[in-house]
């Protein structure tokens, strides 16, 4: 059995959709996409967001990030282009969450 499921990381990956929003995630596919875009991060250096990560797979400790809202989703038309090849490397398509 897989923890969160599927239907409650959808549920918290949309949880600050204002009503009549379109939602950031409609389908599994697209969670999928985004944990191992995460996960992908991770394994080329980026920090893990959240605890107990290590010894971890980065696919797993990706999920957890999704379901407790360290990173967001962006849809792609929101993505720009970079300009140049270092914003190209800054430049991610899962985007983390600064904490305060």
């Amino acid at each position: 059995m897989l923890h969160p499921s599927y239907s409650d990381l959808i549920e918290a990956v949309n949880k600050n959709v204002e009503p009549g929003e379109q939602p950031v995630v409609q389908s599994r596919y697209s969670i999928v996409i985004a944990a191992a875009k995460r996960a992908r991060q991770i394994v080329d250096g980026s920090e893990p967001l959240v605890k107990g990560a290590a010894g971890k797979k980065a696919l797993s400790t990706a999920v957890q990030e999704l379901f407790e809202q360290k990173v967001s989703i962006m849809a792609e038309e929101t993505v720009e282009e970079p300009k140049t090849e270092e914003e190209a490397e800054a430049t991610e398509t899962v985007e983390e969450t600064v904490e305060e």
